[in-house]
């Protein structure tokens, strides 16, 4: 059974507000291998004009892929998240993410389409801060593969052990 095609358009509530700290943005800089001291160092975000260090542009990821498990979990869109390979994202920002900041994602279903047996879900993040000042809006591609690229991909998985 494939996703339902009629929640194209469909938009999920805000979550709860994120608070973004500049020890998880320390900790993400450093996992990237990003030495860029404008995400660690506060007197070199202020000198670059930032109240405070700023996030790397795939920070967010974490906050709006979390807002879409809302969309993926939904039971009535049929997707069966074991197929699911991430095949795409993109950032359109209107400003960096700060430390301090607290952050809603509203999600909403973009698209959902077939193509060659796979099911495509683009999801739409988009990012406020609690005042409604909109920080960046992330777009997801999702696409869970056809039951015989899975089964294979599966079978290819077991022949290897």
């Amino acid at each position: 059974m494939g996703l339902d095609q009629s929640f194209a358009g469909r938009s999920y509530p805000p979550t709860e507000p994120y608070e973004v700290g500049r020890e998880k943005i320390r900790e993400f800089a450093e996992a990237i291998g990003d030495a860029n001291p404008a995400y660690t160092d506060p007197e070199a975000a202020r000198g670059l004009g930032h109240p405070d260090v700023i996030a790397p542009p795939t920070f967010v990821f974490a906050i709006t892929f979390q807002a879409a498990t809302a969309v993926i979990h939904d039971p009535e869109l049929g997707l069966d998240y074991s197929r699911v390979v991430h095949g795409d994202q993109k950032f359109v920002y209107s400003r960096p993410v700060r430390a301090g900041d607290r952050l809603s994602v509203t999600s909403t279903i973009e698209a959902v389409k077939s193509m060659a047996g796979n099911e495509i879900l683009d999801v739409r993040g988009e990012v406020h801060d609690v005042s409604g000042e909109h920080v960046v809006t992330a777009f997801t591609k999702l696409v869970a593969r056809s039951l015989d690229e899975a089964a294979e991909s599966a079978g290819a998985t077991e022949a290897a052990r």
